[in-house]
């Protein structure tokens, strides 16, 4: 273990040279960030969008950068005093900070590719617009420093840098579609109540801590009472789970994601909402330390909820991008129940299984910003050439997007958790943590794991049936519309991008070993130590703790060697037989149409039977009758909907009650200004009675 790895670490030496590549990288992050800004705001819309995206792409290059080197167990710390009014700038990355920094950079560096091609083709409106091209790079370099903050009021800040960027990027084609601001109310809503619970959680943390720093509030949580870390940690769990989109939390996501340009959708999807995850490990675990298990099974609850819940809106959704944000849902519920299971692990002792169920977790985290960038990048360049977002209205881009099709079905194999596909190895990973910590004793640890475990098995069963109906409805049926008729593949810039996105989930499906010490400092920074959780040279990962092995490298190869089998095999037994050439008897019915194929409404609809009781589907059927007769029936419309149920019983209740007390309100302002000095005074004297009752 390095000697700045215990519970109070201190800084690295000033003369180390990673320490000085991170101290670089950042600057440089910094730097290309504000100039990618400064064009962005100043040169026409062909060299804005060039100029930026190239700008953006360097800053993606330079914080992964920063956070690789600090992935070997280092620490580098700075202070910039007077940058912040009464509190200076405060940075710190250690592997922890890496691991999510290096993420967010590949994520930025790939996206930013795919951005130049993307934003040129709709001019200086949307994505290629003015204000846009200016805030992309500040988003950026948000995603990317929001990790390396070492105190309460620069994370705060980044934090809102971060969520104003993504807010107004989010907003770049409201003037297209009405609905794009209807999104953007309910995200900075929530993004604002969010910062709100942090707000209280970080200010009563750093009072009872006596400082803001995170070194302060390291050494200030060990003192601090029982109820004190719970509030601290129930008000930072519900801010970050909502920024990572956790059901009940989760309204904006699928909202904000698909009204979103394309390339902030993948930011969004594949980094963006890593940084809940990231607040979540840096406070539960590292800051204040671990907690009770009541903390952590609440985690794995709210995990467990997000990801069937999640996976099953996604089933039912015909949106592309609506289903992919539901499935980012999804996916950061498998998460939260590695971080759940971890501290769940670390509160009963045994601490080398939480280290493992903690990496689980984090090289989640890695392989879902893969898959999922691709997958919104993929969807991007269909909406691009047919305007269309709706699998209904899709089929046969296979023939016309072929290079799309093919990367769109490798990110969807990541996503359903199945070899060769870079989810399975994660997924893996944590079905291992969860099953060996069956032997743990207590009640709650043998209800919680096996439904845990049942819980992902659901998921990733629905998983399939999910990217099964989007990729066969949209790119093998037949086409649907003139739209998808007429779609023509994406280009060059935009292919270039997907296919770095691409390499990646290659990389990480086949040698994830490679990540294996990087994973195992950043559980370390966590405050985890574990003899090498997770380790191998590559092709290979080990599981010292449990004695457990896996190469995907293998996996891939026998799965190569099957395929070709089943394949082969009956070509060569059938060229042994006198082929004939013959019609086949249709039963009259002739050449099939677009309109005999299943939509992928239809295709999802015996799981919506099966999850009947907890989706509460909505359906309407009016009956139109002929003038002449009512026994004669001239039209039937058939409506079937399925509403978000969390939404429908939880937040439109609130909303009502708030336009309910928004009229009444009005009839305060009843234009009088005797009235309104009535009401300064009463105000007046109720402040003058409570002050002097508190002396």
């Amino acid at each position: 273990m390095p000697a700045d790895a215990g519970r109070h670490r201190g800084g690295a030496a000033a003369g180390d040279r990673p320490v000085s590549l991170v101290a670089a990288a950042l600057g440089a992050a910094v730097a290309m960030g504000g100039a990618g800004a400064a064009a962005g705001a100043g040169l026409p819309v062909r060299w804005r969008v060039r100029v930026a995206g190239g700008c953006t792409v360097w800053v993606g290059v330079a914080g992964g950068a920063a956070g690789v080197a600090v992935l070997g167990g280092r620490r580098w710390s700075a202070e910039l005093p007077g940058l912040l009014p009464l509190a200076g700038v405060h940075l710190e990355v250690d592997a922890l900070s890496g691991l999510f920094m290096a993420v967010a950079g590949a994520v930025v560096a790939a996206v930013a590719v795919y951005g130049i091609g993307y934003a040129s083709g709709h001019g200086p409106h949307g994505l290629g617009s003015r204000a846009a091209q200016t805030v992309l790079p500040l988003f950026a370099l948000s995603l990317v420093l929001v990790p390396a903050a070492g105190s309460v009021s620069t994370f705060l800040v980044l934090w809102e840098l971060m969520a104003l960027a993504s807010l107004l990027l989010a907003l770049a084609e409201h003037r297209e579609r009405p609905s794009v601001r209807a999104a953007g109310v309910w995200y900075a809503v929530m993004t604002h109540l969010g910062l709100v619970l942090l707000l209280v959680a970080f200010a009563l943390f750093a009072a009872h801590a006596g400082g803001e720093t995170f070194a302060t509030l390291r050494a200030g949580a060990d003192g601090m009472s029982a109820t004190v870390r719970g509030l601290v940690f129930v008000l930072t769990a519900a801010a970050f789970t909502s920024k990572a989109g956790a059901v009940p939390l989760h309204a904006w996501l699928p909202r904000a994601h698909p009204e979103a340009p394309s390339p902030v959708s993948a930011l969004m999807s594949a980094a963006m909402v890593n940084l809940g995850i990231y607040g979540l490990v840096r406070t539960g675990f590292d800051l204040l330390g671990g907690g009770p298990s009541w903390w952590w099974l609440a985690l794995i609850t709210t995990g467990g909820l997000s990801a069937v819940y999640g996976i099953l809106q996604a089933a039912m959704a015909s949106d592309l991008k609506r289903l992919l944000a539901y499935s980012t849902s999804e996916n950061m519920g498998l998460v939260l129940i590695g971080a759940g299971a971890a501290g769940l692990f670390a509160a009963a002792g045994d601490r080398p299984l939480a280290a493992l169920a903690l990496a689980a977790a984090l090289l989640h985290v890695v392989n879902h910003s893969a898959f999922k960038a691709l997958l919104f990048c993929t969807a991007g360049s269909i909406l691009r050439a047919t305007g269309v977002r709706d699998l209904d209205r899709l089929g046969g881009l296979r023939a016309r997007m072929p290079v799309t099709a093919g990367l769109f079905a490798l990110g969807a194999l990541g996503a359903v958790a199945l070899p060769p596909g870079n989810g399975f190895i994660s997924e893996w990973l944590l079905l291992q943590s969860l099953i060996h910590g069956l032997e743990m004793p207590g009640v709650a640890v043998a209800v919680m794991l096996p439904l845990a475990v049942a819980l992902i098995a659901l998921s990733a069963g629905i998983a399939a049936a999910v990217f099964v109906k989007a990729l066969g409805v949209g790119f093998f049926a037949r086409p649907r519309s003139q739209e998808a008729t007429g779609a023509r593949e994406a280009p060059p810039m935009m292919l270039a991008g997907m296919g770095l996105l691409a390499a990646g989930c290659v990389g990480l499906a086949l040698v994830p070993g490679l990540l294996g010490s990087g994973l195992d400092q950043a559980v370390l920074a966590a405050d985890l130590p574990g003899s090498q959780a997770v380790s191998g040279g590559g092709a290979k990962v080990r599981l010292a703790d449990v004695s457990a092995s896996l190469s995907p490298l293998w996996v891939v190869a026998a799965l190569t060697a099957a395929l070709a089998l089943a394949v082969y095999l009956p070509r060569l037994y059938g060229n042994r037989r006198r082929r004939r050439d013959a019609r086949l008897w249709d039963c009259g019915g002739g050449a099939p149409t677009p309109r005999m194929a299943y939509t992928a409404t239809s295709f999802a609809e015996p799981l919506q039977r099966v999850f009947d009781d907890v989706l509460a589907p909505e359906q309407d059927v009016n009956v139109t009758h002929a003038g002449e007769s009512t026994y004669l029936v001239e039209r039937v419309r058939f409506r079937n909907r399925v509403p978000d149920r969390i939404e429908h019983r939880l937040y439109e209740p609130v909303l009502a009650f708030l336009a309910r007390s928004g009229r009444a309100a009005r009839r305060l302002a009843g234009g009088s200004v005797h009235l309104y000095l009535g009401y300064g005074f009463f105000g007046l004297v109720t402040l003058l009675l409570v002050l002097a009752v508190g002396w």
